[in-house]
């Protein structure tokens, strides 16, 4: 399984506008080539970089197994229109939190990672990263990631 994103190179800076310091919006999303028996997507959006613990952006489940993206400019809304559901991120808000690394702490690694499940979740909307990653264990058919960074200006 592969996952991408139009709007940066694997490794590369993800744009300004995606950002807490833009228009805080989340970027394009896509995946392809997930294993048979795939019944539905989970993705995950994780900071591994922030200065207490691993910081969640986003969480979205339930995706239907006949999706291969999440467009750019995902509303916080519980529900997504194609079915998906949203979790809790780490700023206490459902949906996208755009990155936001504190200033002069340097570039920030953000990891997207696609969850390939065998089956959906019974889980409802708002759910953390840890009550999906409960949720998805045994359940995982396959996975992939993909990670951008983004440091904020210094005064």
């Amino acid at each position: 399984m592969e996952i991408r994103s139009s709007a940066f190179f694997i490794g590369n800076t993800i744009p300004f506008k995606y950002t807490c310091d833009g228009d805080d919006i989340s970027p394009p999303i896509y995946w392809q080539d997930p294993p048979q028996g795939t019944q539905s997507f989970a993705l995950i959006l994780d900071d591994p970089d922030a200065p207490k613990q691993t910081f969640t952006h986003w969480v979205v489940y339930n995706i239907p197994a006949d999706n291969r993206e999440l467009p750019e400019g995902i509303t916080q809304e519980p529900k997504l229109p194609n079915g998906g559901v949203q979790g809790k991120n780490s700023f206490g808000k459902l949906g996208f939190g755009g990155p936001c690394p504190p200033p002069k702490h340097g570039a920030h690694r953000y990891f997207f990672k696609i969850f390939a499940l065998d089956q959906s979740l019974d889980l409802p909307p708002g759910a953390t990263k840890e009550e999906l990653l409960q949720a998805m264990e045994g359940h995982v058919l396959d996975k992939a990631e993909v990670m951008g960074r983004y440091a904020r200006e210094t005064e």
